[in-house]
């Protein structure tokens, strides 16, 4: 599936970005901007079922061919945030970034509580403006705004589908020069799974005091902790 995909630079340096679940290219905005005034090229898609991408059946290794599809390979990186990440992990091997970042990736979804697939449910059809700050207190207004156009143009649909998604996909090796970051706690990954993941040739950093949405709750510590990959 070809996807819509945002594009911000002329520079030679190519970057990927791979928007979470229910949002879509807009929750980069300031990540676009600080790399675009760094001398990249940034390519970042909708997922299918987001944005202005077409809807269809969801599966990761489905999230995946459609970026192989839609973005070119040998990017000079990579970044994929939560369900961004777990499709770039699918993915990566076909795409070969030159160096790939899973920003509090969800690797391990069983970690996360049965009852939190039905709660975004709610919180993405009945979201607010007040709401959205209410929940994320250090987001911009321009993450407030893109929260809510994500929300809008998101297929509810999706959530059927979650439940089926791998439940446990630490990969077994960096494939390419990697980095997760992990938020404080992360969202899908234990102290032991980030042990596995640095045993299997990841680097691995936390920002301290971040929610899951790294780039969005703590924009200066997610930079930082890209010190040498970007």
């Amino acid at each position: 599936m070809r996807l819509n995909v945002h594009e911000q630079g002329t520079a030679e340096r190519t970057a990927l970005l791979i928007h979470g679940g229910m949002s879509d290219h807009r929750t980069w905005h300031a990540v676009t901007d600080h790399l675009a005034g760094l001398g990249y090229r940034v390519l970042a898609p909708d997922l299918r079922g987001h944005g202005a991408s077409p809807r269809g059946a969801y599966r990761p290794e489905l999230l995946a061919d459609d970026l192989v599809e839609s973005l070119p390979a040998g990017a000079d990186l990579a970044v994929g945030h939560s369900l961004g990440g777990l499709a770039l992990a699918h993915a990566v091997g076909r795409l070969r970034p030159a160096r790939a970042v899973y920003s509090d990736p969800g690797f391990m979804l069983g970690n996360v509580p049965t009852t939190a697939t039905p709660a975004m449910a709610r919180m993405a059809a009945t979201a607010t403006a007040e709401s959205v700050r209410a929940m994320n207190p250090r987001w911009s207004e321009a993450d407030v705004a893109a929260e809510l156009a994500g929300f809008a143009l998101f297929d509810p649909e999706f959530f059927t589908a979650l439940p089926a998604f791998p439940q446990d996909y630490l990969p077994a090796a960096a494939e390419v020069p990697s980095l997760v970051q992990l938020a404080d706690p992360s969202l899908c990954l234990t102290a032991e799974d980030a042990a596995r993941l640095k045993e299997a040739g990841f680097e691995i950093r936390t920002v301290p005091g971040a929610g899951h949405c790294v780039h969005r709750d703590d924009p200066a510590g997610f930079l930082a902790s890209l010190d040498g990959w970007i």
